[in-house]
């Protein structure tokens, strides 16, 4: 059955992209995001641009996500400038859309999820 589009479906969700001074790149998405295809697109064109031929690993803050679509996993799954990504987040809900899709689709790259960043950054510096 067919929802209608409402003007909130039609809005991007902002994203935050960092390459920091390690070399890792830091992809924060914001509290209560609905991340849908084209968010997903977007952030990984930046992800490929601000990394340009070199590869890095990178660190999703997912810990305020509150939905990713099936085409927004269907964008994650393709290879992208990551070499490594660490899926970050706290809550069982992150669990959750970590394991769907590590357990669905096939990453890119190594792909883990933690609760812990310091435990995330340390399996990143370890490629």
């Amino acid at each position: 059955m067919d929802h209608p589009t409402t003007p909130q479906d039609q809005q991007q969700v902002k994203f935050q992209l960092d390459l920091e001074e390690s070399g890792i790149l830091r992809l924060t998405w914001p509290r209560g995001a609905k991340i849908k295809e084209s968010d997903a697109q977007r952030a990984m064109d930046r992800v490929n641009e601000l990394c340009g031929p070199k590869r890095h690993p990178m660190i999703v803050d997912m810990a305020t996500t509150d939905d990713v679509t099936r085409g927004a996993r269907s964008v994650f799954a393709k290879p992208c400038q990551a070499n490594r990504i660490a899926l970050w987040g706290s809550s069982p809900v992150d669990r959750v859309i970590a394991n769907f899709f590590l357990g669905i689709m096939k990453p890119p790259c190594p792909t883990k999820f933690f609760t812990s960043e310091t435990e995330a950054l340390e399996w990143l510096g370890q490629s």
